[in-house]
């Protein structure tokens, strides 16, 4: 069980860098631009998934900074969301490589931002922070292609990585 996470840290890590990478060939005002989606924009949709990955991360860990709502605007400039993008990746591989069976079996129990209080696994709540940033990265994916085209958008499919690593090969 514990291999589950090391390899959804892995690619989680994977697919920011490459969603980044395409980004970066934004304009400063396609990067900003309100394009209709649920957090706006490209710089709005990677702002929330990193404002709610310090969230999940100081429940977690009871470490780190966390905003208190879910569109915070972080950072307004591309490199510094991106450093802290990677710098956050690097703490999600950390909380991956230090648990084991029982802890992520283990209750944890946390608020939401109304402050409505909840007890469950530790694996579910890892479920959820990784399906969390595969639903907004696929956000994000679609306004690049609205940006840029279909070639815009890199390939960020799990199994993609998971070829790119051999886990994908037989047993």
């Amino acid at each position: 069980m514990v291999q589950r996470y090391l390899n959804f840290a892995d690619y989680n890590r994977w697919a920011n860098a490459r969603l980044y990478a395409a980004a970066a060939r934004l304009s400063p005002d396609e990067f900003r631009a309100d394009r209709g989606a649920f957090f706006g924009s490209v710089c709005g949709t990677l702002n929330h998934l990193l404002a709610t990955d310090r969230i999940w991360l100081r429940r977690i860990t009871g470490t780190g900074e966390a905003p208190d709502r879910l569109d915070a605007q972080l950072f307004e400039s591309f490199a510094d969301l991106a450093a802290a993008r990677v710098a956050d990746d690097a703490r999600i591989t950390d909380l991956a490589a230090s648990l084991t069976s029982e802890r992520l079996l283990a209750p944890i129990t946390y608020a939401n931002m109304t402050g409505a209080q909840f007890t469950q696994p530790l694996w579910t709540v890892l479920d959820h922070l990784f399906n969390h940033q595969t639903h907004h990265r696929g956000q994000v994916h679609t306004l690049l292609t609205i940006l840029g085209g279909p070639e815009a958008g890199p390939t960020i499919d799990l199994i993609a990585r998971q070829r790119e690593t051999d886990i994908a090969r037989p047993l």
